[in-house]
This record gives C-alpha cells, structure tokens and sequence, in this order.
C-alpha cells in the first residue's frame, strides 16, 4: 500500500494523528525533502527506508513505489501541508493506477491555514470577504492566462499567493493593475508554524520593500485583503437576535 500523507503546514506535531501513525509504521518513506519539517521523520522506525524527492524525478520516485511494493513494504509519501494543494499528487495517483498498485490519501493541515494561525485572521469576515483565492504567480511554469493575478485581484477577495515570495516586485504591481489599491493591507508569513517563523505586516504596495528588508524571497505564504484590517460586521452565527436551527431569536 501507498500513503499519501499531508505533512502539515510546518511544525512536526501539526500532522494529524493518522498521518503520524502511518509514518511510524512505514517500510519506505519518500519526502518532499524541500518543504518538509525534517523533524517528523523522527516518527519512523529505525529500518524505515528515507528518500528525498527532491533530488528525484517522478520515474524515479514510482521505482521506489513499484519496488517497496514488490517487497510486500508499506510506503509513505509525505507531502507538505496538504498533499492536494500544489502538491503534484494526480500524476502520481495516475502511474500507480496504471501498475494496479493501490493508495490511499490522509489529508493534512494547508500552509495557507498556518500562516492564518500566525496571523490570528479569519480568511473570511463577515462584510469583508466571504471567498479565499488560493493561487501563485507564474513562473518557470506557467498559470492558466484566464487565472493571471489580475484578473484575480479585480474580485477584491482574500488572497493568498503561495510560491512567490521571490517576485514581489512583479506581485505588487499586478495586483494594484488588477484593482488593489496600494495600501490593501497584506502580509508575508515566512515558514508558518516553524521553529523561525516569521511574520512581517505591510501593504500591497510596500510588499517587494517588507520582503527584501526581511531577507524572505522563499519558503513564504503572502496574503492580501480587508481581512487584515479592522472593520468587519459581527457574524450572525452568535447574534442573540438571528434564529437558528439550534437556537430562538431573542425577543427585544
């Protein structure tokens, strides 16, 4: 069998309990050795195969699968956060169905939630924002020309921009082109939950200054929005006065 597990958004004891229960009982384990906490390979068994998918290619990394598999060995492949958020998880799914190898996914915690928690933000304000675009800009690979940053940012949504921490130049102005205005509140959240963690504040046009005097032009979530200012309606899910399926309107 093949895990495919959610490493979580950083810190080793945010993967989830299953996800460090397959660790520990793994034969293989191959990590996204770029991103992942080293720390939550302390889990695995002291025999546990360890790969780094960093310095492998994808035929390389199905060898490793149809080998261990062949072996009558359990495998883990350790994602970072999420395994569904650039994770490139269906390429893999795709040869494994191929050779009849069967998997199974365990979900794990978004970096995009991390850097919410480094934050203390809600995504989703009531009278601010009730949608959240994740995306990235485009780079050495490309991005749908239908999902460019601006036509994005023209919805004036949360935004959170993953795997661009190093174009912030180029992400400022395309997203004031798309509608933001210049002083939209933003922020850098530089490896959330991590041991060095850090979190810097700016605007949507000061983001290229607060990332170049933060020496941050990797490993970073950028988010941008009204979110992260102060006005917002209270929600109507705790309003003594807003009748639920749970709870009477109070009479005034």
């Amino acid at each position: 069998m093949v895990n495919f597990v959610g490493a979580g958004c950083g810190a080793a004891d945010l993967i989830t309990l299953r996800g460090k229960r397959l660790l520990e009982n793994a034969d293989v384990i191959i990590y996204a050795g770029s991103l992942v906490n080293p720390e939550l390979l302390n889990y695995s068994k002291p025999d546990c195969k360890i790969y780094n998918s960093a310095v492998m290619h994808l035929d390389e990394v199905i060898e490793v699968m149809k080998n261990a598999e062949a072996e009558g060995k359990d495998t883990v492949r350790l994602h970072t956060g999420d395994p569904s958020v650039y994770g490139a998880i269906r390429e893999q799914m795709d040869r494994l169905d191929e050779l009849h190898i069967p998997y199974n996914i365990t979900p794990g915690v978004s970096s995009f939630c991390g850097a919410a928690a480094a934050l203390r933000a809600e995504y989703t304000l009531p009278d601010v924002s009730q949608t959240v675009i994740l995306t990235r800009m485009a780079g050495r690979t490309g991005v749908p020309e239908k999902e460019s940053i601006e036509s994005l940012a023209a919805h004036n949504s949360t935004m959170v921009i993953f795997l661009s921490a190093g174009m912030t130049e180029e992400l400022s102005a395309r997203l004031i082109s798309g509608g933001y205005s210049s002083d939209t509140p933003a922020a850098i959240v530089y490896k959330a939950t991590w041991s060095d963690e850090k979190v810097v504040r700016c605007t949507v046009g000061t983001l290229a200054e607060a990332a170049s005097k933060n020496g941050i032009t990797k490993t970073a979530i950028i988010t941008v929005g009204g979110f992260l200012g102060d006005d917002y309606e209270l929600s109507k899910l705790y309003d003594k006065n807003f009748e639920t399926g749970f709870r009477k309107a109070e009479v005034t």
